[in-house]
């Protein structure tokens, strides 16, 4: 009987805008002592996927450590894998972005090290039908997915321990199935429980076992680095795996070797799908809990079984739903994407807009992801690189658009100087606020929301299980997380310029906290609107779908150098005596704010309650301002100004 073959592989990454700090964490516990180990054992040859984001940091900061890995992938010794550059999830860009994005990964690999790769780490395991054409077309020969993704579409487990080949337009991709079981032996369990399962393969006729996951759990992951280095897992991981090979019943195999040497399991269309903790964390927080409670009532054992798979969550573009964040975002890198591709797609603007499309900032699951300031500030950085150039040299303009995607128009207005979106159908509050020579949007600050996670964190402490015999997962962890109390929520998502009437005796206190009744609500009536242009400026005049009281008409002028200008008039009735008409600010950085007349201001911090790999962090996202003026006064205005003391920043 022929050895199984075995595939290790291994995915390095981290994101755009991440600290030199994580980086240079990782390199020191992760990669460097990853690689030296594998090459000093023998341990070879190996899988592995190094990203963009990561290539570019080490070629700037540990040139050494590429050296070596070329040595490695010249030798043969190590794949090397493509991905789209700037790790993006493939299947939510364009699909010249998708092709765009492997291509410069390929050259990458080509400069760097010499090598032509053709196998592709996908990035998240996000898989759409029509991506085998695209993955084709950009010279993709095989790719990485999850065996979950065959096991939802009716394949049997034993059918996964081969390539699979798909098409799409007529256009063959192979695809490997990564063993959900192999990720959740290595490195958390014994050594011997991983070659227990691979003599059973072996012994069951199977001729090849995929492993292929995130490095970072070789020592980056909480409690992971004294597991596998200092309490000596990764050494006994070796030795047992190498008295395997010995004995004539492993093989280490690259991905490449094994599509020419393991016949085809045959023909596969896919679903669309991702790993399934990804399918839960992309679902609404009711459904999320209802998934939760379905899972218990099915038992662990047939959640881990055939049976499984076919409970589902939803896929990675709910994300997009979810957090209106993470859709405005992407919705804005699409757009420029196309504007760049109509005004000829320059270098520096296209490598601005790949930066952008980075994985990281567009979603949230055990890591803080979209919940992390930073992160999505570099996408907001990016996108202002590349929309500064593009609109180089523009007059003030405002476009009638459906910028969000949802079925109603935003207003678009931008100019040299600045871009943003104002949403008539929610409030005619102002969404995106970026002016250039920042690089910031200063209306990004995330809505403190519900998390279903809030709700597992809030029940009783289960009684602990864990078998010493192995090292806690970072799945582990997630389901040790407690609260005492459910976090501060917020009404209406953030905003600039959101409108209220407060009741008088509403103390700053309880208004933080996010659970206060609003005596009247503005922040989601939708608000007719009429743009009036000028030479310098942009107006537009709103006003509200209400009659009698609780009419409110609102002006925003905004003036080519990106400051804008709030004028209201409403009904003095529209509160009861003592109430106060009140404008929220939600902001990202501080600005200058000019009140007509005076205004009693509040402010406090908007700070969220989110998961980590650590467990659940405080994280401030910005600062809430708040003008209050008596109801009775009906009428009253504001002007922010933005500028900056430094020139435009260099993108992230």
């Amino acid at each position: 009987m022929d050895p199984i073959r075995f595939v290790f592989g291994l995915h390095f990454h981290q994101p755009v805008g991440n600290f030199d700090y994580v980086f240079e964490q990782h390199v020191r516990d992760v990669y460097r002592p990853l690689l030296d180990r594998l090459e000093a054992r023998s341990f070879l040859p190996a899988v592995l996927h190094l990203s963009g984001p990561l290539l570019e940091w080490l070629e700037q900061h540990d040139p050494a450590y590429l050296d070596q890995l070329g040595r490695l992938a010249s030798d043969g010794r190590i794949e090397l894998l493509l991905a789209g550059f700037y790790e993006p999830v493939l299947a939510s860009l364009p699909r010249r972005d998708r092709i765009e994005q492997i291509q410069w990964m390929r050259e990458a690999i080509r400069r760097r090290f010499g090598v032509n790769a053709q196998g592709l780490w996908l990035t998240e395991r996000v898989w759409e039908p029509e991506l085998a054409a695209d993955l084709a077309e950009a010279g993709v020969r095989y790719a990485l997915v999850d065996d979950r993704h065959f096991l939802v579409s009716g394949f049997r487990p034993e059918q996964l321990h081969a390539p699979l080949w798909t098409e799409s337009d007529g256009r063959p991709v192979a695809l490997f199935p990564i063993d959900e079981r192999l990720r959740y032996l290595i490195p958390f369990r014994p050594p011997e429980e991983t070659a227990d399962y691979l003599l059973t393969l072996r012994g069951e006729g199977h001729r090849l076992a995929v492993l292929a996951d995130d490095g970072e759990k070789f020592g980056g992951w909480p409690g992971t680095r004294e597991w596998v280095y200092e309490r000596g897992w990764l050494d006994r991981f070796m030795d047992t795996i190498h008295g395997l090979i010995g004995n004539g019943d492993v093989e280490l195999s690259t991905l490449s070797a094994a599509l020419d040497a393991v016949p085809s399991g045959g023909l596969a269309y896919l679903p669309t799908a991702s790993y399934r903790e990804m399918e839960a964390w992309s679902l609404p927080p009711d459904a999320a809990v209802r998934l939760m409670h379905l899972e218990r009532d099915l038992g662990e054992a047939r959640v881990a079984g055939p049976d499984g798979a076919l409970v589902r969550g939803a896929h990675w573009r709910n994300f997009l739903v979810k957090y209106p964040e993470s859709n405005r975002m992407h919705k804005k890198m699409q757009a420029l994407s196309a504007l760049s591709r109509a005004r000829g797609d320059a270098a520096d603007v296209r490598r601005a807009i790949g930066r952008a499309q980075c994985n990281d900032a567009y979603w949230h699951g055990v890591f803080g992801g979209l919940y992390l300031p930073h992160l999505r500030e570099a996408v907001w950085a990016n996108l202002a690189a590349a929309e500064s150039r593009l609109r180089a040299g523009e007059g003030i303009a405002c476009e009638v658009t459906d910028f969000d995607g949802d079925g109603r128009p935003e207003l678009w207005v931008h100019s040299d100087l600045f871009s943003s979106v104002v949403s008539p159908a929610r409030g005619a509050a102002v969404e995106e606020y970026t002016v250039f020579a920042t690089g910031c949007n200063l209306a990004d600050v995330l809505t403190r929301r519900r998390e279903a996670y809030h709700d597992a964190a809030l029940e009783p402490a289960p009684a602990a299980g864990h078998d010493e015999g192995g090292a806690p997962s970072i799945h582990d962890i997630e389901a040790g997380i407690r609260l005492a109390e459910r976090p501060p929520m917020d009404a209406d998502d953030r905003a600039i310029f959101q409108e209220r009437v407060l009741p008088g005796w509403l103390t700053v206190g309880e208004y933080s906290q996010g659970g206060y009744p609003a005596a009247y609500s503005w922040a989601s009536t939708g608000f007719s609107y009429q743009v009036v242009g000028e030479p310098d400026a942009i107006e537009l005049h709103c006003r509200s779908a209400e009659a009698s009281r609780h009419r409110l008409a609102k002006r925003l002028r905004f003036e080519h150098d990106g400051s804008v200008t709030a004028r209201y008039e409403w009904g003095a009735d529209a509160g009861a005596p003592g109430d106060f008409f009140a404008v929220e600010l939600s902001l990202f950085r501080p600005v200058k704010l000019e009140a007509t007349p005076d205004a009693d201001v509040w402010r406090h911090p908007v700070e969220t309650i989110a998961k980590s790999e650590r467990g659940l962090d405080r994280t401030l996202q910005g600062e809430s301002v708040t003008l209050r003026w008596p109801v009775e006064l009906g009428a009253a205005s504001v002007r922010l100004t933005a500028w900056p003391d430094s020139p435009l920043p260099p993108a992230a």
